[in-house]
Formats: structure tokens, C-alpha cells, sequence
């Protein structure tokens, strides 16, 4: 059973501080007192009612009484058991995902990534902290699937939703395959492999060619008959390539953060604006606690300084060389040859050791 307690205003030519030091002896409860030019407010329960009305004439006081008052439901509800269950249940909850939904105007899509997803275990009811990262994940989902260009994800509390960016439709026209060629190198360097389509190799692997040589022909031999077929195909070999650059001094950058956290609470005994149509009843916020997860991003700027060479200068330009989308070459060692700071510009020449496709079509002759 919850306490009574009374609002007490206490006046008069006695001494109030002696009065009230006598009943806190006696063992009596004083809440929220405020003694103001000898009036004294505060709150006691029915034993301390009971003992103002006892002594106060011998103190030669009086007082008033507004009350009794009850501790407010907020402080109920919180105190029951109830309550504590309700809390601990979403809490524990808002450990595991719930839904999971892929928005994609193309069912076809859908289907595919909910499948994948499943494969995955990434279901309602697993545990957040069992969920794969997020590049793991979009690694997983584009996989073998040209039509996506990007992922992205949206995680509100125990909620997925997974984005898919379809690639843009291509409006390239495959172009005729013109006159039957050979494959020469458009620059020196030693063969590391073949990957021909058509034709017959010319060379080997661990050659070295020149600017110029045929590589793979698309003539080919078949007993007393020449049957010309065209070579096509790619044929890769180790180079050195001199690059030369010219970067700011300056460099402004983005980089991906911690992944952050946030929990709120919405008490249960505040009821939200949403009105049920039935019954015309407000209804309370659920649940009781929301998660919600973000990814921040950090920007900076970074000036490059002399001894920065190998740690940042040569990665930028291994990057930049390297970011074309459909270059397939792989770089096997660099050089610095020169490099010279300026006040707003950096800029030398690097020797790249590339390993890239240097084959090349060279139409074959035919006569007239």
C-alpha cells in the first residue's frame, strides 16, 4: 500500500527549527521542506500529522493541511514489477532484427536478393551482433548479379532494409568486328599469358616483344589450305611505364567512422497523439525503447610534406592510375624517379612496373 502524504504550512510566534529538530527525534518524516521568514512548508505522512497536532501548542504554532496526496502514477507504475518485465522485454528484443525488406520497384530483384539474404541467414530473430558487415553482406548480394551497381542499407532499431541501385541501362551499339586481324603488342614488354578466343599463338610466355610484333595470328594453316579466322582475345605482359603527375598540395578527404548507437526511451505512461478508430482511445508508444544505428562519416585535409613519398603520394597515384573501370592492370612494383613540392602543387615522375593487356588489332592483308 502506496503512503499518504500531507502538505504542511506551519506559522506562528514559536520557534519553527527547534520545533521541527523536536520531530525529526522523534523519528518523524520530513519531505521537500522550505522555511521561509519563520513559515515552514513541507510533507509528512499520518504519524507526523498526528504529532503536529499533539505538540504544536506547546511550541506555540499552527498550521494548515492540504492533502492527503499519494505518490504520482508516474512513480507507481515504475515501482512494479510489471512495469520492470515490460521494460526488460523490448530491451532484450532490440538485440535481434525483426524485419528485413529489400525496396526495389523490380519484383525480379527482389526475389533474388531475398533469396541470398537467406542463404545467408540474415532472418528475423537473429542476433544483431551476429549479423556479417555491411561490405561482407553487399559483396554477397552482388555477386554473379551484373544488373546491381551498389547496396545500400537502412538500419532503423531492429529493422534492415536492404536498397539495391540498379546498373544503368546500356545504350552501347556493339560496333561490326571489321576486317579478320592479328593481335600485336601496341607496346614492349614479357609475356605472362595468353587469353585467346580466337587465332594461334605467335609468341610465349616469358618473351620479350617489341612495339610491333605479332602476337597471336588469325591465319591459320590447315594442311594445303589457309583459312584466315581472325585472332581475338587478350594477351598480357609485364612493362614499365613512366608517369609522370601533378597533384595539389592540399588533399581533402572522406573517410568512414565507428558505426554509432542510439537508444531512446519513450515512457510508457506518456500516450501518443494516435487515436484509435474504434474504440477513440489514445494509444502508447511502442516500443518502450527504440535503436537507432548510423555510420558517420570524417572529413580532413592533409597536406603532403617531403618524407611522405612512399606512404602516401605513391598509393594516391597506384590509385588514381588504377581507377579506371575497366582496366584490368595490376601493378608490380614502382620507382620514384623525381618528385618537387611546390607551395599549392606536387608533381615528378614515377616508373610503374604494369602487368595489362597489350594486345592490339592489325588488320590482316589480303591483296587486292
Amino acid at each position: 500500500m502506496f503512503d499518504k502524504w500531507y502538505r504542511i504550512k506551519l506559522t506562528g510566534k514559536g520557534d519553527v527549527g527547534k520545533f521541527l529538530a523536536d520531530l525529526t527525534s522523534k523519528g518523524i518524516q520530513i519531505r521537500s521542506l522550505s522555511i521561509d521568514h519563520q513559515i515552514a512548508t513541507f510533507r509528512t505522512d499520518r504519524k507526523g500529522l498526528a504529532q503536529l497536532r499533539k505538540h504544536r501548542r506547546a511550541f506555540r504554532l499552527k498550521f494548515t493541511v492540504t492533502g492527503p496526496q499519494q505518490d504520482s502514477g508516474a512513480k507507481r507504475i515504475i515501482l512494479t514489477p510489471l512495469f520492470l518485465i515490460a521494460c526488460a522485454i523490448p530491451f532484450a528484443c532490440s538485440f535481434f532484427l525483426w524485419t528485413v525488406q529489400v525496396e526495389s520497384d523490380r519484383p525480379e530483384v527482389v526475389d533474388r536478393i531475398e533469396a541470398k539474404l537467406e542463404a545467408a541467414s540474415i532472418v528475423p530473430l537473429r542476433p544483431l551482433a551476429l549479423l556479417p558487415e555491411e561490405g561482407e553482406i553487399r559483396r554477397s548480394l552482388m555477386k554473379n548479379d551484373p544488373s546491381l551497381s551498389w547496396i545500400r542499407f537502412r538500419k532503423v532499431g531492429t529493422s534492415l532494409t536492404v536498397i539495391p541501385m540498379l546498373s544503368p541501362p546500356s545504350n552501347r551499339i556493339d560496333e561490326p568486328a571489321g576486317p579478320p586481324s592479328n593481335l600485336v603488342a601496341r607496346t614492349g614488354g614479357v609475356i605472362t599469358r595468353f587469353e585467346l578466343e580466337k587465332g594461334e599463338r605467335v609468341g610465349r610466355v616469358h618473351q620479350t616483344v617489341r612495339k610491333g610484333d605479332v602476337l597471336a595470328t588469325g591465319v591459320l594453316e590447315q594442311g594445303s589450305k589457309t583459312v584466315i579466322v581472325g585472332a581475338e582475345g587478350e594477351i598480357y605482359a609485364d612493362y614499365w611505364m613512366e608517369y609522370q603527375f601533378s597533384i595539389p598540395r592540399t588533399i581533402t578527404y572522406q573517410m568512414q567512422g565507428e558505426e554509432i548507437v542510439e537508444l531512446s526511451f519513450r515512457a510508457p505512461w506518456k500516450k501518443e497523439g494516435k487515436v484509435d478508430l474504434d474504440s477513440g482511445e489514445r494509444t502508447f508508444p511502442w516500443p518502450f525503447i527504440q535503436t537507432k544505428r548510423y555510420t558517420n562519416e570524417l572529413t580532413g585535409k592533409l597536406v603532403l610534406e617531403e618524407g611522405m613519398e612512399k606512404s602516401v603520394i605513391l598509393p594516391l597515384l597506384k590509385n588514381k592510375f588504377l581507377s579506371a573501370p575497366s582496366s584490368k592492370a595490376i601493378i608490380k612494383d614502382e620507382k620514384i624517379l623525381h618528385v618537387s613540392f611546390d607551395n599549392d602543387k606536387v608533381s615528378g615522375t614515377v616508373l610503374f612496373l604494369i602487368n595489362d593487356d597489350i594486345a592490339t588489332k592489325r588488320p590482316i592483308s589480303q591483296g587486292d
